[in-house]
């Protein structure tokens, strides 16, 4: 191994020296205290320390950087106490995740570190948002992601690398080529020689480097940084290493050829590092021995503290109230003046006008730019508030909402847009593992709304007409927002983007241009949680919300004699039960309207909480009313029968005779 100091002093060399003694001591460490059963599970980078130590070194401590199972040294890099990394291990309080994640799946803002989580791809697409906001900054960061060489064959390390080459943020994409994805080789993962080849795909600069050589890393990334700082651009780098424990402690290596453990052995970093500072003079016996007694000490005495720490006493409060972040809702009331809109003009207003509010908010999607979107909503933004914040994306749905996590982090409000609530299936994985579970996990909350123009009625097939809530309201962390008039359309969107939890804001398309209301002219808010009482009545409760609010109107026309309550419930999650009880135990019976298909949706648990609480109140049996559970058809009269416009009457009018 060659040794290239460049024009680092003897005090660098040093540094660079305890920065990567320190991981691989704490490493040795957590190899007894698993065998004694006091850790549960350990991802080793024993091997890889050159990576992590000088990818970090080479940062601000005001950098982001998103790492790894494997990057300790990240983490001992930017100097977090030893001891709260080992009460993260043991599951305690005092780490970052409360005992809710375990190892390395956790951030903190403290030290600009933002952790993994198990499906990996995504963090990749955190790192382009929070580079692009640090491109908006014009600050000059850099933003370093961590992958394996496993990772690169997801969809979200393609979509990521895509996104940050056409918006030429300043990532360095950080690929550790360490040989095996838990047991599978290389070759059984890709069929290039090298994962920097893929760069040429992108336009990407690209580089080859020796990840076990830490003075090879740290020169050639302080150049780079230096570089993308003068002119902003992503870079991939792929570091060839080894991976010298299995994927994690219980897994061995047997699977490994013993000559390619003993090959790469030889090249251990940490041993070649100081065997070359030892023949350059620069590392003496006596320094080298007082190091190491010096990190030793601070691992035991940071492990005593660590472990006088008491258990976690878990309490339902304690992990319900974590699940999204405290938000206050600000009412905002409207003045007097309005004008009759439509259902669409509605939700543009309430886009244009929390886009002048908030001076932070950058709406993403798909020709949502010059083109105005799919239904023509920001038709006009971009003249209006620029590029920067009115975004064109590729189209890949999964990083662009990472990417609104990676803004959220960094200071950011995003809105990304669906070009239909179908296509979110590309994009489910951040938004169901990422957005919603991130508050809870570490505390950090995900500032995105994620619009969804959704329904059928349009005869526009199985790929365009989906109304899929339900996907999304069982995921705890989620709001869920589905307005069925103008009026509330425009002030549940303001509230959607000051809320600083994520929300899935559903639009029925089917509604956009059909339906009008006089909507105040100003800007105003409502709050979520607040069901609207549409209609009064003793015989009957009709419980609604979207397309579906409109159809029940209709029948209640038609038949003039039916004395019902009419809730549109507006929002899903958070659910208004009061509103519910109330009804159902004023009228004794109760009908649930949904579009969505019957089994699974949300009309389903609305049925069971309404049994479970009002079950001496009623005189009838719940009925729910939803379309067929088949996929939704194109032609119209198989639309029409998909549909459960043409089967409400009927049921309602059967409940009514109980």
């Amino acid at each position: 191994m060659i040794f290239n100091r460049q024009e680092l002093t003897d005090s660098q060399l040093l540094d660079l020296y305890k920065k990567i003694l320190k991981p691989r001591l704490i490493e040795e460490k957590m190899l007894i205290l698993i065998r004694q059963g006091k850790v549960s599970k350990w991802f080793s980078g024993i091997g890889q320390e050159a990576i992590a130590v000088g990818v970090t070194a080479i940062l601000d401590e005001t950098e982001y950087i998103l790492p790894m199972h494997r990057n300790l040294g990240v983490f001992t890099t930017r100097n977090i106490p030893l001891y709260r990394l080992f009460s993260q291990w043991q599951g305690k309080a005092n780490g970052f995740t409360k005992g809710r994640d375990r190892s390395f799946h956790f951030g903190t803002q403290d030290y600009n570190i933002i952790g993994m989580i198990s499906h990996l791809g995504p963090q990749l697409g955190i790192a382009d948002g929070i580079a692009l906001a640090d491109k908006l900054k014009d600050n000059k960061k850099i933003t370093a992601v961590f992958t394996g060489e496993g990772a690169t064959s997801e969809g979200d390390f393609h979509e990521a690398l895509n996104i940050a080459s056409v918006w030429k943020l300043p990532v360095m994409f950080v690929i550790e080529n360490n040989g095996y994805g838990l047991s599978t080789p290389t070759n059984e993962q890709y069929y290039c020689e090298n994962l920097a080849d893929k760069g040429i795909g992108y336009g990407m600069e690209s580089h080859i480097i020796d990840g076990n050589n830490i003075l090879e890393v740290y020169n050639k990334l302080a150049q780079l940084k230096a570089e993308m700082q003068e002119n902003p651009h992503p870079v991939l780098l792929e570091f060839k290493t080894f991976r010298m424990r299995g994927h994690e402690e219980a897994s061995g290596t047997k699977y490994v050829p013993q000559e390619l453990m003993d090959e790469w052995a030889a090249k251990d970093p940490v041993a070649n590092y100081r065997n070359y500072l030892t023949e350059t003079g620069v590392l003496t016996t006596e320094f080298d021995e007082a190091l190491r007694s010096e990190i030793k000490k601070e691992i035991d005495d940071n492990l005593v503290l660590a472990n006088a720490e008491p258990e976690i006493i878990p309490t339902y409060a304690g992990e319900l109230d974590d699940v999204y972040k405290p938000y206050q809702h600000e009412e905002v009331n409207p003045s007097a003046s309005s004008e009759n809109i439509r259902f669409i003009d509605a939700i543009r207003n309430g886009l244009n006008e929390s886009m002048q509010r908030h001076k932070n908010l950058v709406i993403m999607g798909q020709d949502i730019a010059e083109y105005g979107g799919a239904f023509k909503i920001t038709d006009g933004f971009v003249e209006l508030y620029g590029k920067d914040r009115v975004r064109n994306t590729p189209i890949c749905e999964s990083a662009v909402v990472s990417a609104g996590m990676g803004l959220s982090i960094n200071g950011y409000k995003a809105i990304v847009e669906m070009q239909f609530a179908d296509f979110v299936s590309t994009g489910f994985n951040p938004i169901v593992n990422l957005l919603a579970k991130s508050h809870y996990r570490w505390g950090e909350n995900a500032d995105v709304v994620v619009r969804m123009p959704c329904g059928g009625g349009t005869q526009a097939g199985p790929f365009h007409s989906q109304t899929n809530e339900a996907w999304f309201t069982k995921t705890p962390g989620l709001k869920v927002v589905y307005p069925a008039f103008p009026y509330d359309a425009k002030g549940l969107l303001n509230t959607s983007i000051n809320d600083p939890n994520p929300v899935l804001f559903f639009e029925h398309k089917q509604l956009y241009r059909s339906v009008y209301q006089d909507v105040p002219t100003d800007y105003y808010t409502i709050p979520f949680g607040k069901a609207a009482l549409l209609k009064e009545g003793n015989a009957v409760t009709i419980i609604s919300f979207g397309a579906a609010v409109h159809w029940a109107l209709e029948t209640l026309t038609k038949n003039p004699e039916i004395q019902a309550d009419l809730i549109d419930l507006r929002t899903l999650q958070p659910l208004d039960t009061e509103t519910i009880f109330a009804s159902v135990r004023k009228t004794g019976k109760v009908i649930i309207y949904q579009e969505d298909t019957m089994f699974g949706g949300i009309a389903s648990d609305i049925s069971a909480l309404i049994m479970e609480e009002c079950f001496e109140s009623l005189d009838a049996p719940v009925k729910r009313v939803a379309s067929l559970d088949s996929p939704i058809p194109f032609t119209k009269a198989l639309e029409d029968q998909f549909l459960p416009k043409s089967r409400f009457e009927e049921v309602l009018l059967e409940l009514l005779k109980y």
